[in-house]
């Protein structure tokens, strides 16, 4: 019996994917009965609630510094954040002195916007770190001809900020990783001293570490020999953050499958070398989102050195409206001003992390 053929059907093209706002509203929005009840929630929430938050904070608010008006106005009072801006960034750092601090921050934020772009990261990255830190504690120290030495119990604001947490970090970073590959070790005396200090640390909060770093630590030292408060301050935020940071890559480096440290060791690869160049990339990969995480955390948590007298961008705030009574009923604006900054700075961390997974995800694909 001859077989019947069949002509070939030409490949029709796919059909288009929906796009547009109309498709991005119905799939995120209204996708399912409970994500459209919650939208039609929180559209009427925000119809509620809109209206007063916008005549409070544009209709009806003072926009330049004039007490008299931000008293009689029935909305926000801008004008204090224009009457106290440069105490709020800069803090208790002498008045004549703060061009420095200006440019110190500004140097900081170019070399750490510089750090986060692939062209950048050569050897020569690391150096250039070294040497604008130098840079930066000369400028904001002084003791030079032209430079008046001002005293680290004066620094203060945004340029403390900024220098704790990116400090903190750089250090807590490779700390965190010795003691995540100790906390794996086989070594019973090893694992026990990683896992003891990981526990003692996560076991206490952050305050109280600042507290000891600050007033309990000296005690211990020698007479005569005491190291400046914001050292002591530093060294407590990244032995905390490292604690916190060791956990998160102890996690990715359990994830990685046991088969590839022992192929790794079947081609005759030392430990360094396996963990050079085949476990800890991976595991870092895998728990980028949650380093990510540390490091805003540690941002946010430099406004707990308030505590000890060290007046960061939060504890600046609150120097600039305190010492003041007339402005001191308009605190909410100052609160509103460095949530912003905060949030920009947090938000630029999670966008530049979103930013190296889309990176791995096109690496691991190709």
């Amino acid at each position: 019996m001859a077989a019947i053929l069949h002509p070939a059907i030409a490949a029709r093209p796919a059909p288009p994917a929906p796009s547009g706002p109309r498709a991005w509203i119905q799939s995120h929005l209204f996708g399912s009965p409970a994500s459209a009840v919650g939208s039609v929630l929180i559209a009427l929430l925000l119809l509620a609630s809109v209206p007063g938050l916008l005549r409070w904070a544009v209709l009806d608010a003072v926009w330049r510094n004039d007490y008299e008006a931000c008293r009689l106005a029935s909305g926000a009072c801008w004008g204090a954040i224009t009457e106290k801006y440069r105490v709020i960034l800069f803090g208790p750092y002498p008045l004549d002195q703060q061009w420095r601090a200006l440019s110190a921050t500004l140097a900081l934020l170019t070399l750490l916007l510089l750090s986060g772009l692939r062209r950048f990261w050569t050897r020569w990255l690391v150096p250039a770190w070294l040497l604008l830190l130098a840079g930066v504690f000369t400028l904001m120290y002084g003791g030079l001809p032209g430079l008046p030495r001002v005293e680290t119990e004066h620094w203060g604001g945004l340029p403390l900020t900024l220098l704790l947490a990116a400090l903190s970090m750089a250090m807590a970073f490779p700390l965190a990783l010795l003691v995540a590959l100790g906390r794996s070790s086989q070594l019973a005396a090893l694992r026990s001293i990683c896992s003891l200090y990981v526990e003692l640390v996560r076991g206490v909060p952050l305050v109280s570490v600042l507290f000891m770093a600050s007033f309990m630590f000296p005690l211990l030292m020698p007479p005569g020999w005491q190291p400046d408060v914001l050292l002591r301050v530093l060294a407590g935020i990244t032995l905390f953050a490292a604690a916190y940071m060791a956990e998160v890559i102890r996690g990715g480096l359990q994830a990685l499958p046991r088969g590839q440290i022992e192929a790794a060791a079947s081609l005759g690869l030392s430990y360094w070398q396996t963990q050079r160049n085949i476990v800890l990339p991976q595991a870092l990969a895998l728990v980028l989102p949650g380093i990510v995480n540390n490091f805003i955390a540690t941002f946010k948590d430099t406004s707990l050195v308030t505590v000890v007298s060290l007046y960061e961008l939060s504890g600046a705030m609150g120097l600039a409206f305190n010492s003041d009574a007339n402005w001191r009923p308009f605190k909410l604006e100052g609160y509103l001003f460095i949530a912003l900054v905060y949030f920009v700075f947090c938000f630029a961390m999670s966008r530049y992390s979103r930013w190296i997974e889309t990176q791995l995800q096109r690496s691991q694909s190709r």
